[in-house]
């Protein structure tokens, strides 16, 4: 009888499993059939190329996945990708460049452009925050609506005389090369951009894990009415939160703009769709308060993985778009169960 209950257990708890990580399995299983229709996918240099791309995508995911944590969601990071994307770029063309934006601007270290972006960023992030935090507008409503002042803003920025909305390119080699870089370690070259990457993981790690502002995020999140009768500051927790999210974006869009070699107002369009499908696959609750620095990590090369098999094999854009839309909703009902089971 006793064997009978354990194999019973076993049984549930194997289901329960299963569940809950239904979709790491079909995930696994459609890189398999990947693997299967061409095996050649499986090579250092693809797996290297998969990292590089999945880099920025990394620091934006986790930005967005702070916001997810304390409640919120942010649909205003891809135009702020985007603005940040154009004011770099036009400050770090090379001066020899036939368009430059602003002809006579000497040439600036790469540290000024990069901290200016950051700081911009952070600003916009921080006023989104105060929406939220202080006139209690849903995150929603007041992320839709930076998003539409962001686009307006880099495309004014983007679009301005003589030369009007071209891309714009000619950056100078030194900025370049943080992203198209590398190490040369025994033989094995580590591109500078997985670099960049690891070090803000390590970082955010740190920030989530070790400290009173990782501790208070998780509780905001979890229960914001108790974390504020605990005493933590709720609103100031969120306006911090959105503005470390706005710096995080500005310098992703940073090194997007060096691998890409050019930038317009349309770059990072769409990326938050990516970010916060990928923190959902890789764990991160859209009811707040779970979330880990390693899951959303693990959601984007999921992704990344897939998007780049599927192009590898040659399955139509088109097919690419409705597959990944059903690996969203398939990870939000997972979340979901696993909420209403916690109810």
């Amino acid at each position: 009888m006793n064997a009978l209950k354990s194999k019973m257990n076993g049984s549930a708890s194997l289901k329960e499993i299963l569940s809950n990580h239904a979709i790491h399995v079909v995930l696994i299983a459609l890189l398999l059939v990947v693997i299967i229709i061409e095996p050649s996918f499986l090579s250092l240099t693809n797996f290297t190329n998969i990292l590089s791309q999945s880099a920025t995508r990394i620091i934006i995911a986790l930005a967005a996945g702070m916001v997810l944590i304390i409640r919120g969601v942010d649909l205003s990071a891809g135009r702020m990708i985007g603005l940040a994307a154009v004011i770099s770029a036009s400050l770090l063309q090379a001066p020899d460049y036939a368009f430059r934006m602003y002809p006579n601007l000497p040439e600036l270290p790469i540290i000024v452009p990069i901290l200016l972006v950051m700081a911009i960023c952070g600003i916009l992030g921080a006023i989104t925050g105060v929406a939220v935090a202080v006139f209690k507008v849903p995150s929603f409503i007041a992320s839709l609506s930076m998003m539409l002042i962001l686009y307006g803003m880099s495309s004014v920025y983007f679009d301005r005389p003589p030369y009007g909305a071209q891309p714009i390119g000619g950056l100078t080699g030194e900025f370049t090369r943080m992203a198209t870089g590398s190490f040369n370690i025994f033989g094995f070259k580590l591109p500078y951009l997985i670099v960049f990457a690891a070090v803000v993981c390590v970082v955010i790690w740190v920030l989530w894990n070790k400290t009173k502002f990782g501790k208070y995020m998780y509780a905001v999140g979890g229960n914001p009415e108790a974390a504020k009768v605990s005493g933590v500051n709720v609103m100031r927790m969120e306006i911090l939160v959105f503005a470390i999210a706005g710096l995080m974006y500005a310098f992703a869009a940073v090194l997007e703009v060096a691998r890409i070699g050019s930038a317009s107002n349309i770059t990072g369009n769409g990326y938050e769709m990516d970010a916060i499908a990928a923190c959902v696959v890789g764990g991160v609750s859209l009811y707040g308060g779970i979330g880990r620095v390693g899951g959303i990590v693990i959601g984007v090369l999921i992704f990344t993985v897939i998007n780049y098999g599927l192009a590898f094999i040659g399955v139509n854009m088109y097919f690419q778009y409705i597959i990944k839309g059903l690996i969203i909703l398939l990870a939000v009902i997972i979340d979901m169960r696993k909420y209403a089971k916690r109810r």
